[in-house]
């Protein structure tokens, strides 16, 4: 029984860590395939948190030359975290104080029905069928 126990065990941590190597394997791979395909004007983003457009890129040292705010830096390969994209903020004026998106002011037509003065609906006028017979 104490054998059955033992022997779970450590299947499953080489299950562990079979998929956790497979995992990083991925990721490395992945990694590769964005430097290899970097070219000049792609927005990135370092390990340090520099944000900059690639310049130029150097393959045969493993360099990149990024510019960021017209200030031009060289870095190694290894140091470029991912592609920057700038994230979509939203603005304190599109949402209530709970979070929740605002409404959406349109142009379109007032659901009440809006009352003459001696208490009467109104006439609702078409402009735009007005316009197309006229045309």
């Amino acid at each position: 029984m104490e054998y059955a126990i033992l022997i779970v065990i450590v299947v499953m941590m080489f299950g562990m860590m079979f998929l956790q190597s497979r995992k990083a394997k991925q990721q490395q791979a992945e990694r590769q395939d964005f430097r290899a395909n970097l070219q000049p004007g792609t927005e990135i983003i370092t390990i340090g948190g520099v944000i900059g457009k690639v310049v130029s890129v150097d393959t045969e040292y493993e360099e990149i030359v990024i510019d960021s705010d017209g200030s031009q830096l060289r870095f190694a390969f290894n140091a470029i975290s991912r592609e920057y994209v700038r994230p979509a903020y939203v603005h304190d004026d599109e949402v209530d104080e709970d979070g929740n998106p605002l409404p959406q002011e349109t142009d379109q037509v007032a659901q009440e029905p809006i009352e003459a003065e001696d208490g009467e609906p109104a006439q609702v006028v078409e402009e735009v069928e007005a316009e197309s017979k006229n045309a």
